[in-house]
């Protein structure tokens, strides 16, 4: 089941532990000492949020995320650098630009991994929500491809 968006600090944040993980915006040692925590932004769409490793996804393929997103959900946000935080036994990333996608706490947020990124749909049940799920998947086929 996904996470549900919360309140934290002056904003809203997510839990990404296992996500996180695998897109490789953490790293740990093997006892799972955090030894590197990504610095991100933050891009938001309609009902879409894309965090992206600004250190290890060139502007390039940030660019073709973007610009995937914009023409498929008609619509751009604010991007907004963020940061990735240790939190209880795992991680959340802050999400200063979450509101702006149509985002409130208590949303279920479903997160999409792949090299350097994660993709969050918003997921109400609509089939606003489907189709951000499904753009989240051929974000995550793009990512992959490059």
């Amino acid at each position: 089941m996904a996470n549900q968006i919360k309140s934290s600090g002056a904003g809203l944040a997510l839990q990404i532990t296992d996500p996180a993980r695998a897109a490789g915006l953490v790293e740990e040692t093997d006892e799972g000492e955090a030894t590197r925590l990504a610095n991100v932004r933050v891009y938001s769409f309609e009902n879409l949020l894309v965090v992206v490793d600004r250190d290890r996804v060139t502007v390039a393929d940030r660019s073709e995320l973007v610009v995937a997103a914009a023409r498929d959900t008609k619509s751009v946000h604010r991007a907004m650098d963020a940061t990735l935080q240790i939190s209880g036994n795992g991680y959340q990333v802050q999400l200063p630009p979450a509101e702006d996608a149509g985002f409130v706490e208590g949303d279920r947020a479903p997160c999409h991994p792949a090299s350097g990124v994660v993709v969050i749909s918003r997921d109400d049940g609509t089939s606003a929500g489907a189709d951000a799920g499904r753009l989240a998947g051929d974000l995550i086929s793009i990512r992959r491809e490059q």
